[in-house]
């Protein structure tokens, strides 16, 4: 990084139970930094995840298929080319419902981290 720029080719997998993809390219898993988080997702037709009440602020940039979003128990389904950010503190749901898989990019600033997602239940 000497020459003021990292290009990320392998971006830390990482593991889950419920059949999404994140591959995160920059942030806590990745590089062991907190300032911000880069990841790639792709959620399978069917999934969700519970609420959770993070200690930072996410973008979603959807790519492709549906996102089912709830912030503070109002729901709205982003498609491809639209985004959304989630403010710190705010209650919030992921879920594709949907019959296909879709694929987006989060950011999260400060970085993603088991400890700052406060997921419930």
């Amino acid at each position: 990084m000497s020459s003021g720029y990292l290009i990320q080719t392998a971006p830390f997998i990482v593991p889950t139970e419920d059949g999404k993809l994140i591959a995160e390219h920059f942030g806590n898993a990745s590089q062991g930094g907190g300032r911000l988080s880069i990841a790639r997702m792709v959620a399978p037709a069917g999934w969700s995840e519970p609420p959770q009440i993070p200690d930072f602020d996410e973008y979603t940039l959807v790519i492709r298929g549906q996102k089912e979003v709830t912030v503070n128990g109002e729901r709205m389904v982003l498609n491809p080319g639209e985004s959304i950010k989630v403010e710190a503190g705010a209650t919030v749901r992921y879920a594709n419902p949907f019959d296909t898989e879709t694929e987006y990019v989060s950011v999260c600033l400060p970085a993603f981290s088991p400890d700052s997602v406060h997921r419930q239940g």
